[in-house]
Formats: structure tokens, sequence, C-alpha cells
């Protein structure tokens, strides 16, 4: 019988650092202010429904926006040669050796009105800051590599023979993408994909900065740092989290034959 000593600092950072403030937000959701059991606190909830279709809906466009981006990127990345191949990552992840409120606070001053985009390009972004669209696109901006790497990964291990094989039985070149090479992404697709979506709909600071409005994150630091009430925080914090678990299983149902892409 193998020793299960080894599992033991894994166990217990999951414990500590996932369990346990998991079995916190659950305690505070369904307590109030005197530590008592409640449903009071799903009242929230109701109150806070709009915030939450919007914060879904901002996340959902922003995923596909991102997957429309990242395929073709990644797919021309697999393509290059390897020294094109390590170039291309280290541009991709350079922003995000940047801190990410700093690259909000620099993506404000590029879209913003008299930033730089009016005053030296000229492009009026009235359209743009302050709007759904400024929220979209700053969340794209953060998000955008955690689609394209999984899609790159898996796009990079697909076997020269099986492409070739695919053109001998006459396959051009749309056709052998649609039929050879997306099913065998399939599984890079569903894990970026689920990279994007679940941060995006839980941001916070990109929408305030770039919005002028607020999303389920912001709405939830609201109720914690200025609110002062945890435990409303707590309440959409766990159901945003149960949504967000059942988004990821529903996305996983899908990606039952990560095991067929093959060098």
């Amino acid at each position: 019988m193998k020793s299960k000593k080894p599992l033991t600092p894994y166990l217990f950072w999951m414990a500590a650092f996932v369990i346990i403030p998991l079995g916190m937000v659950a305690y505070y959701a369904f307590t109030g202010e005197d530590g008592s059991f409640t449903l009071e606190n799903f009242k929230y909830i109701a109150q806070n429904k709009q915030v939450y279709l919007d914060s879904f809906a901002i996340a959902f466009i922003s995923t596909v926006i991102c997957l429309l981006i990242a395929y073709p990127l990644a797919l021309l990345m697999a393509r290059m040669n390897p020294r094109g191949q390590r170039m291309m990552n280290i541009l991709i992840m350079l922003p995000m050796w940047m801190n990410f409120v700093l690259r909000i606070c620099s993506l404000e001053v590029i879209l913003r009105p008299g930033g730089v985009l009016d005053n030296f390009f000229g492009i009026n972004t009235e359209a743009v800051f302050q709007t759904t669209a400024g929220v979209v696109i700053g969340i794209v901006y953060n998000y955008l590599p955690f689609m394209v790497l999984p899609i790159y990964t898996v796009l990079a291990k697909i076997s020269k023979p099986i492409l070739e094989a695919g053109r001998d039985l006459g396959c051009n070149g749309w056709t052998l993408l649609w039929k050879v090479i997306f099913p065998l992404s399939v599984p890079g697709v569903i894990s970026g994909i689920t990279m994007v979506f679940v941060p995006a709909a839980s941001s916070f600071f990109i929408a305030s900065r770039l919005g002028g409005f607020n999303l389920i994150g912001d709405t939830i630091d609201t109720y914690y740092n200025k609110s002062f009430n945890p435990n409303a925080a707590n309440m959409l914090s766990f159901v945003l989290m149960i949504v967000i678990v059942i988004s990821i299983v529903i996305m996983n149902h899908f990606d039952k034959d990560d095991d067929i892409v093959l060098v």
C-alpha cells in the first residue's frame, strides 16, 4: 500500500485555503449580525438581480470576443517556428507582468476623452468610455492571454501526420480546420472559456473605472468595505460561486474527449 504522506501538504493547503474559506463564506451567508441562522440575506439577491444579469451578460460577450480573437491567433502561433512561438508567448504574457490595477488605469488613460487615442490619433472615444463597450474592452484586454494560451498549447500538440492524413483524404483548408483541427482543439477551447468566463463574471474595478457602473464584484466589494455588511457580501459571493460552479460543470460536459489530442 502506497504511503499517503506526500499528499499531506496538498491536503493541508486545500483545507486551509479552499475548504475553510468556502465554509466561512457559507457560514456568513446564512447568519445575521448576531451569528444566528437566517435566510434574511436572500433579500440582497433580489435587490441585485439586475447586477447579476449584467455581470453574466458582459462576461459571456467578453468570452465570445476573446475566443474569436484567440483562436486564429493561437492557430497562427502553432504554425510558427519555435523561435516565433517563444516570441509570441512573451508578447502575450508581457502585459500580465504589470499589476492589474495599473493595466486598467493605463487603459483608462488610453480610452477616455482627451486621452491617448483622442489627443494623438484623433479618435473620438466618447461612445466607448464609461459604457458597457469600455468594460468589455477592459475584460478582453485583461483576460485574452488566458484564452490564447490553452488553445495554443493544444493546437501545438496536434501531430503533423494527422493533418497530412486529412489532406490526403481530400480536405481543403477550411474542411481540415472544421473537421480535424477544431475537434482536436476542443479541450483547449473549453479550458480557455472557463479561464476567461469565471474571472470575468466576478471581476471588479474594471466596470467602475471604464464603465461608470458596478458589476457583481464591485457590489460585493461595496458591501464589505463601504456598507460594512459582510453577511450580504458573503450571500452574494455564495450565489455567484454556485452559478460559476454550475457553468463549469456544464462546460466540462463538452470536454469528455480531451485524450484525443496526441503528438
